[in-house]
């Protein structure tokens, strides 16, 4: 049974951690701050605790190698501030039961409740599952030295057993603002930048190919097209332009290219290859992915995590935003105190009781779990 005086302790401890971290700027890339604090603050717990460049993990004390392992994972960085903040975003206010501050919700929030879970379980001998915490950097930006860059360093998989990257029998529980829903499912982003070109001539003479036009043509496809198979889950692929530059300055000239940025959601019903095999068949424009690593990801609705929190009456849904989840290659549950719709936003807060009812409802996730696989 869940001990509810130890988890208002370790609520108290949280909240107190969480403040900590909102003076501490944490853009992404500038994580150093609030990774420091992150070791102190398991070194005060008796944590032994590891840092490769601004990522913090640790493992349970009785941590076994032949046993599974469940990854609690969340992230330290913060956007910058929304220009629209009326209260210092580096201030931890507390108002009317809300904590305000820059990151307190996106992931600040989850962060710490995460982090109080994975200290209850700390100590306990012979768990059916190993536990890692991993406060990770870079999400904001889908960078390569967070969650990713850890996954692969030589101490991390030496420490865990997860030799050759294989990861087998690990799962894991990514910690963002779901009001503690289950996302069992998310999208993946697949950014294009498209040129179109055409052929410069003077506009009074009607000389020239009109890149604009090109593009034009290109973005109405982009607006209008609806690819066809349609995700359980995640529902339909999404396709936003977002930006249209020309290089051309000059009023009287027919611009010989015009570049325009596409933003897509992309489902588990289509791969990335998929889609850019469609695009580049459908318009007339060079097209160039950023990335192709942030995949749409699926946790099984069998799986052990899923199924424990369906047993706890938690509701589940396909979320439209990406996540570190998209990086982890094993099975992913994304799952956090905190409403999304606050991430980013000014002024942004997160509910006190939500951080204790983060953690009890982590906590008890994870002794269902543990419960249902003995």
């Amino acid at each position: 049974m869940i001990d509810p005086n130890k988890i208002k302790l370790l609520a108290s401890d949280a909240i107190s951690l969480l403040q900590s971290l909102i003076r501490t700027p944490s853009f992404s890339k500038e994580e150093s701050g609030t990774g420091d604090l992150l070791v102190s603050f398991f070194k005060k717990h008796n944590i032994d605790a590891h840092r490769y460049l601004n990522n913090v993990w640790a493992v349970n004390k009785h941590f076994d190698k032949s046993r599974p392992t469940l990854l609690l994972n969340s992230h330290h960085d913060t956007v910058k501030p929304n220009p629209q903040y009326t209260k210092d975003p580096f201030q931890p206010v507390i108002e009317d039961g809300k904590l305000y501050g820059l990151g307190s919700n996106d992931a600040g929030g989850p962060m710490v409740s995460l982090i109080a879970a994975f200290i209850y379980f700390y100590n306990v001998e012979d768990l059916p599952w190993n536990m890692v915490i991993a406060a990770t950097a870079e999400e904001e930006i889908s960078g390569k030295n967070g969650i990713e860059a850890l996954l692969h360093e030589e101490n991390f998989l030496t420490t865990t057993g997860a030799f050759n990257n294989t990861f087998q029998n690990w799962s894991a529980i990514v910690g963002e603002p779901t009001q503690m829903e289950l996302a069992v499912a998310e999208k993946g982003l697949l950014v294009l930048d498209c040129i179109a070109h055409g052929k410069a001539g003077h506009a009074a003479r009607e000389e020239g190919v009109n890149a604009i036009y090109k593009a034009m043509d290109a973005i109405q496809w982009f607006r209008d097209h609806r690819f066809p198979k349609v995700s359980e889950t995640l529902g339909m692929v999404k396709m936003n332009v977002t930006s249209v530059i020309t290089e051309n300055k000059a009023h009287n000239v027919v611009p010989a290219t015009c570049q325009f940025t596409v933003d897509i959601r992309v489902t588990d019903a289509y791969t990335h290859e998929e889609l850019l095999d469609i695009i580049t068949a459908s318009i007339d424009c060079e097209v160039k992915p950023r990335s192709m690593r942030l995949r749409a990801t699926a946790i099984p609705l069998h799986h052990p995590l899923v199924n424990a929190a369906i047993e706890m009456g938690k509701g589940y849904y396909g979320s439209p935003t990406s996540s570190d989840k998209a990086l982890i290659p094993f099975a992913a549950l994304k799952m956090g105190p905190g409403d999304s719709a606050r991430s980013h936003s000014a002024d942004e807060y997160i509910y006190l009781r939500e951080i204790e009812e983060g953690i009890e409802g982590y906590t008890r996730l994870i002794e269902t779990t543990f419960k249902k696989v003995q």
